[in-house]
């Protein structure tokens, strides 16, 4: 019997460039509690708008990954960084779709371990975990004004 490694296929896509860049305003939040039910509706139209932007970009095969990446970036930022202000930027470079969550206030987003039974806190840990499975990275940039994420445009092939 003959066994043949059979790689997942992902996108597509040929050429480097944006994919997109959305800005949205919210009510500074503070306290790391619940978003506005306002600026929580936008999380799921930022999902929306990438969605539909990876499928006209011939990047489909991405999409659950990066709606529940975009997901957690941005309500992260809704929650954590007490701006008025965020920047989704989402491009093509080099082989990998990279996924940027602009807020403009420094400081340093980092996976935390949430209780067992915590309704929250897992935002990060499950970015970090996403991320690495695909084959990416994942950190802060402009001293932590800036999180983001790089998953590769084709899975790796298995080993042996």
């Amino acid at each position: 019997m003959t066994t043949t490694a059979v790689r997942t296929p992902r996108a597509r896509h040929r050429r480097d460039g944006e994919v997109m860049t959305e800005h949205i305003k919210i009510d500074p939040q503070r306290g790391g509690g619940p978003p506005r039910a306002e600026d929580a509706c936008r999380v799921g139209v930022m999902r929306r708008i990438a969605a539909a932007k990876l499928k006209y970009c011939g990047l489909e095969a991405l999409t659950d990954m990066v709606m529940l990446l975009v997901s957690e970036l941005v309500t992260n930022a809704i929650v954590h960084s007490g701006t008025t202000e965020i920047c989704l930027r989402v491009v093509v470079r080099d082989g990998f779709l990279r996924i940027a969550v602009i807020d403009g206030m420094p400081g340093r987003a980092t996976p935390r371990h949430a209780d067992d039974n915590a309704v929250s806190g897992r935002g990060l840990l499950l970015v970090e975990s996403l991320v690495e499975e695909a084959g990416g990275s994942w950190g802060t940039s402009d001293g932590g004004a800036e999180t983001w994420c790089r998953i590769p445009l084709e899975t790796p092939s298995c080993p042996g």
